[in-house]
């Protein structure tokens, strides 16, 4: 039973009586004027972080928390869960300072309900970010509450008591009361008004911070007893896979479903409208197979005969638009950052100290090991969505207008998540199971993508060409510097024409370089999109760190210095940056006050992973250690990569060093495999990732041609060095910011092994010996 439940207050004859009043008296002394997150706040003050967000932030306990009588505790999780241990880390929070035993707490997944549980966007590396503290008042709350129960069962002063393990104890006369034998008195109490409320002191804390804490979800995965987006089962469910345009703005010419009609177990083939681009969360078009189980459904689209007009980008061949990149970052654009005098200092600087370089990074997929899957059914009027997603809110409304139902008449359940990496807020994918539901007559049908789909026609990753220029004085050190970059932006998913980087792609490690140098500009020039652009782990932090921390290690060569001392010299001295100085006013929406740019933590990270790196030691030939740092999702990560080149030019990484400050740590374990993660990903990006078109059609099927990294590839031992936070800092990001480091520093580490310079990715077989 929920300790909110409205239940009789004692009798008046009771003892407690008198004491219950009192408390409750207390607790609903005072109230406040408060948004969505409690805080109170000024009608036209500039909203950050969490309350930016729609929906806000809540930390209602009715909402979050409940107690059963036997003493279970079910705290709800509105995060999506993908791998990244937020199932566990949000109720883990609330639990602490409720003082509940871990053993007895349950999560419960919530459905899309932004009303009821403020923001559940799972992205931006803000899910800790941004609730941390509201778990914390959650479980504080309930604390309180039950505390106050016993103070009036046992007629004494609450603050005599105290919630220990999963129980309230008098401390004077050592009584207790379980939690579940105070749950019906708790519950009728009002909730305290957040004056009222305290957060316990690091000291105090059982789990935060703690690595013991039980994954809520490990055993059920390794035991196979989970429920994914691909997993979902209903009683008279069809199966559903749809041949879409080969080409992004395409749409069927004709079909013929004679074949595909004959293949068993097909039911019925029913034909998708396209949406013309902008893409936003629209399905593509095409042809959808329904059958009575996957595999005929997917036989049945193989038998499709289909002829397709391409549209406006079937001549897309990304060779060619590479040219077209490069053309672009070789001209002068307009700038968003032109602090002192750029232009005129490299004009005026010699030609023999002045230094370029040009980088380039594909298209790359998300491919997540569940590729998107989507269950509906519809019936008296009203949708159930089951889905692998982590924008619940906008699967909800997309499938509420694709269906012509009223918002509330849409239930989104959230199932796990077998990986997301950004592509899964996008929710097409349900919008497209919505709609062959309908055509079904609102029987449940479940539509899978198949890899092949997944890479063919994914939002992916944009394609992007980085031009750095920069002028050295005698020591070395830059006079000037300048950055072209030139990548379709993400905007054009959602607006026709847009053909520039938004400023929130720009903040992501283009405009926002903190060296402390006098003349910078960042130019950008306009490029056109030709295919889907989406979000995707630590977006365009990925293309711009590594063109800006391969550029620094090529000046620091050319200047015949040290890396890694080149690189806090370019640095500077340990100071606080205003973001906004840095021409960037996103700061990953992020109050500046808050969230400075912190060089002194930002060298930290640099000597912490240097140190532990053994930077600097005797190597043998063949083998190189390279260094990157960046500043992403309000992070700072330093990465050491060591690297070997064996006779074939085969690329080996014995051992990985990154340091990571992202403030407090509140679940260490999920922190370290988090970077762990970050590092193999981008390890497999910068080997081997690469989508590349012709005539509008990607020329990646599977994983035989989009290779990510093998067990036999992955580094033989990842280090993580965590610099410590305590509780009163502001927390960083986790998911996402160790994924820029790691391509540079690969880089760098084969350019110190070989000498060879890599400034196109992915390396693949670019250090192989000629025959």
């Amino acid at each position: 039973m929920s300790i909110l439940e409205n239940i009789p207050a004692p009798s008046p004859t009771s003892p407690a009586r008198r004491n219950w009043l009192k408390a409750a008296g207390a607790l609903a002394g005072l109230s406040l004027v408060a948004g969505p997150s409690g805080l109170v706040m000024a009608a036209d003050a500039v909203k950050y972080g969490g309350d930016k967000m729609a929906g806000g932030v809540v930390d209602d306990t009715l909402v979050f928390l409940s107690i059963n009588a036997d003493g279970i505790v079910t705290i709800v999780a509105h995060r999506s869960e993908m791998g990244q241990g937020i199932r566990t880390s949000l109720p883990m929070v609330a639990a602490d300072e409720l003082g509940a035993d871990w053993a007895q707490v349950r999560v419960q997944q919530a459905p899309a309900d932004e009303a009821r549980y403020g923001s559940q966007d799972t992205d931006g590396s803000r899910s800790m970010r941004h609730s941390f503290r509201a778990m914390r008042h959650v479980g504080a709350t309930a604390r309180l509450m039950l505390e106050t129960a016993a103070a009036v069962r046992w007629d004494v002063p609450v603050t005599e008591v105290k919630a220990v393990n999963h129980a309230v104890v008098h401390t004077s006369s050592g009584r207790s009361l379980s939690f579940g034998a105070l749950a019906l008195e708790a519950a009728k109490l009002p909730v305290p008004p957040r004056a009222r409320i305290s957060l316990k002191t690091a000291g105090e804390l059982r789990y935060i911070g703690q690595t013991s804490t039980r994954g809520i979800d490990l055993h059920d995965i390794v035991t196979g007893n989970t429920h994914f987006g691909i997993d979902t089962r209903l009683d008279g469910m069809a199966y559903a896979v749809i041949a879409r345009p080969p080409v992004f703005g395409g749409k069927l010419k004709s079909v013929d479903k004679t074949a595909a009609l004959k293949v068993p177990g097909v039911l019925r083939i029913v034909e998708l409208a396209g949406s013309p681009p902008p893409a936003m969360f629209n399905p593509l078009g095409g042809v959808a197979v329904i059958a009575s189980n996957t595999w005929a459904a997917i036989k049945g689209r193989e038998a499709l005969v289909l002829e397709w007009e391409d549209g406006p980008n079937g001549g897309y061949d990304s060779k060619a638009f590479r040219k077209t990149l490069e053309a672009a970052v070789r001209q002068p654009a307009n700038p968003a950052r032109d602090q002192g005098k750029t232009v005129a200092t490299l004009a005026a600087a010699p030609a023999a100290r002045k230094f370029s370089a040009e980088y380039y990074l594909p298209h790359l997929a998300h491919a997540t090991m569940e590729p998107p899957a989507a269950t509906v059914r519809i019936a008296d009027g009203k949708a159930e969505v089951w889905a692998c997603v982590q924008a619940p809110q906008a699967t909800r409304s997309n499938v509420a207008k694709a269906l012509g139902l009223a918002y509330d008449d849409v239930t989104v359940h959230v199932t796990l998540l077998g990986g997301g990496f950004g592509r899964k807020s996008k929710p097409d994918f349900a919008v497209e199971a919505a709609l062959l539901s309908k055509a079904m007559d609102g029987a449940p049908v479940k539509l899978t993508w198949t890899r092949d789909d997944d890479l063919q026609h994914d939002y992916l990753h944009t394609v992007s060409v980085e031009r750095l220029e920069a002028s050295l004085d005698a020591k070395g050190m830059p006079t000037a510097w300048l950055h072209r970059t030139a990548a379709p932006t993400i905007t054009s998913t959602f607006a026709a024409g847009a053909n520039k980087q938004a400023p929130f792609e720009l903040g992501m490690s283009a405009i926002n370089v903190p060296y402390a140098i006098a003349n910078i500009r960042v130019e950008v020039p306009e490029v056109p999109a030709h295919t889907r652009i989406g979000w995707f782990r630590s977006v365009s932090n990925i293309p711009h760190a590594f063109a800006i921390q391969s550029f620094t290690a090529e000046l620091a060569h050319a200047a015949k210095k040290d890396h890694r001392d080149y690189l806090l010299a370019l640095l500077g001295p340990a100071r606080k940056i205003n973001p906004a100085d840095l021409s960037d006013g996103w700061n990953y929406g992020e109050d500046p006050a808050k969230y400075p740019v912190d060089i002194g933590r930002m060298r930290h990270v640099i000597e912490l992973a240097t140190a532990k790196a053994g930077w600097g030691r005797k190597l043998p030939k063949g083998r190189g250690l390279g260094l990157a740092v960046s500043y992403s999702f309000v992070t700072y990560v330093a990465a050491v990569i060591e690297v070997e080149i064996n006779a074939a030019g085969e690329v080996i990484v014995p051992r990985v060093d990154i340091a990571m400050d992202c403030g407090p740590q509140i679940n260490p374990d999920r922190v370290r495999s988090q970077i762990e993660g970050a590092c193999i990903m981008g390890l497999s990006l910068a080997m081997s990732g690469e989508i590349s078109f012709k005539n509008g059609r990607v020329e990646q099927s599977n994983f035989h041609d989009y290779a990510v990294l093998r067990a036999a590839d992955a580094p033989h031992v990842i280090h993580t060095h965590l610099v410590p936070g305590t509780l009163d800092m502001e927390l960083g990001g986790v998911g996402e910011p160790a994924t820029p480091p790691i391509a540079p520093a690969l880089c760098n580490a084969i350019f110190a092994a070989t000498g060879k310079r890599i400034r196109a990715l992915p390396v693949g077989m670019q250090l192989a010996k000629k025959a």
